[in-house]
């Protein structure tokens, strides 16, 4: 492998060329990767490259015994699964409260209350069941830890529901892996109080994917993206059959199954549709003040596990959250994804998508374009840079705890994501000049 990369000297300084890209993924990344003026795909495998989009299998199985020079960025972390997976998740939060309270008091440790009470499966069992009785008449949500698209998940009233569910875990054999032929373990679930109030439109369920870029955990320093969307689900909301996952699971992959779902209309919404709407029914501040609230979410989030995540400079992550609102427009934080999908639903999808990857490109640059200044590239603003980002008015707001953003969120805002690039580059260019 060569020791180094190619750059090329312009009026404003160096700037990398010949970027060479691997990429596991075959879905609008690899468009965008193969669209970049200039870039190179490697097929080969042990062929030199810069970038490699890798699946979370290369991860776990080739990171720790790969050689990576200076240059190199892969689009996960070692242990990313410490925010993703839903157990780990929910252990990370819960420590940051008892930190947050221990620190700064109970007021400031209410701040995390932004996830449903959950217990894992089965080790936490005799605890959960405990709280069930104390809420009688409650329904409860179980997951499996480390699925997705909704796979595995039920609702529940019951206790008899869960019993059977535990009886037939704790009696089923262990699975003999494909592998080394060692047993595999059960597999663990989180069980979650379920947030029987969400907000409706149209008498309809929805949730809300954001996504955030974490260029580093050490320090951290995070971006939000502008744009993203509603998932709505297909059937209007009720709770008289929670056996029916047209009502309550909001995720495309169970939606577009549903005997009537529309493949042209879809299920989204564009989160800048669903602001103007919220808007328009509850007034700017109200509105204001719930961006704000789900801006916090990912900031203590990310917090919630700065100290265990393997930090590496070489490592990227652009995390798929989705946050649910309430009747009380309380943001919920319900899943947080390691790999959201890439795969677009429709054009409109495919237009975010394939901005939404050109923009983690462009903040990563490769290329040495930038100056490093920037708080806002394409449509991600710096959203955490190891403190809250300074406002605009050049200092901080004096309600500004150490712990969350200080910065108003301008997610779903009204925006020009090629005017900005055009004007972000000019700037870059003309700091390095003046440097």
């Amino acid at each position: 492998m060569p020791k180094t990369t190619p750059f090329t000297k312009v009026k404003s300084g160096y700037e990398r060329t010949g970027i060479r890209f691997r990429c596991s993924l075959q879905n609008t990344i690899l468009d965008v990767l193969r669209a970049r003026p200039g870039w190179t795909e490697v097929t080969t495998e042990g062929g030199a490259w810069d970038i490699y989009w890798a699946d979370v299998w290369w991860m776990r199985e080739i990171f720790d015994r790969a050689y990576l020079e200076d240059q190199m960025r892969l689009n996960h972390f070692r242990n990313h699964f410490e925010l993703t997976r839903k157990n780990l998740m929910v252990k990370n939060l819960k420590r940051l409260r008892r930190s947050l309270e221990r620190e700064a008091g109970k007021a400031e440790a209410q701040k995390c209350d932004f996830f449903p009470s959950t217990y894992e499966l089965p080790s936490e069992y005799h605890i959960f069941v405990d709280e069930f009785r104390r809420c009688p008449g409650t329904i409860w949500i179980m997951k499996p830890i480390a699925k997705s698209q909704g796979k595995g998940i039920f609702l529940f009233r019951k206790l008899k529901d869960i019993t059977d569910w535990k009886r037939g875990v704790e009696y089923q054999p262990p699975i003999q892996s494909v592998g080394d032929g060692a047993p595999q373990q059960i597999e663990t679930y989180v069980v979650q109080r379920y947030i029987e109030n969400p907000y409706l439109i149209g008498g309809r369920k929805f949730d809300i994917r954001v996504y955030v870029l974490v260029t580093s955990y050490s320090p951290l320093k995070a971006w939000l993206y502008r744009a993203g969307f509603a998932r709505f689900a297909n059937t209007r909301y009720s709770l008289d059959s929670i056996d029916d996952n047209y009502v309550h699971l909001t995720n495309v992959a169970i939606q577009k199954t549903a005997p009537d779902y529309d493949p042209e209309k879809g299920c989204k919404w564009s989160t800048q549709q669903l602001r103007q709407y919220l808007t328009a029914k509850h007034g700017q501040t109200a509105v204001k003040a719930l961006f704000q609230q789900m801006t916090n979410i990912f900031v203590l989030s990310l917090q919630s596990c700065q100290r265990v995540i393997i930090n590496d400079k070489h490592c990227f992550e652009l995390y798929g959250y989705d946050i649910l609102i309430d009747s009380n427009l309380k943001p919920w934080l319900i899943e947080i994804n390691a790999s959201p999908s890439l795969t677009a639903s429709s054009k409109e999808d495919y237009e975010l998508k394939f901005g939404l990857l050109n923009d983690v490109l462009n903040v990563l640059d490769l290329e040495n374009k930038l100056s490093g200044k920037e708080k806002r590239i394409g449509l991600f603003d710096l959203m955490w840079d190891n403190g809250p980002v300074v406002g605009a008015e050049g200092k901080l707001e004096e309600t500004v705890v150490p712990y969350t953003s200080s910065t108003d969120s301008m997610l779903g805002c009204v925006n020009d994501r090629m005017d900005n690039l055009r004007h972000t580059y000019e700037t870059a260019n003309a700091l390095k000049k003046v440097t």
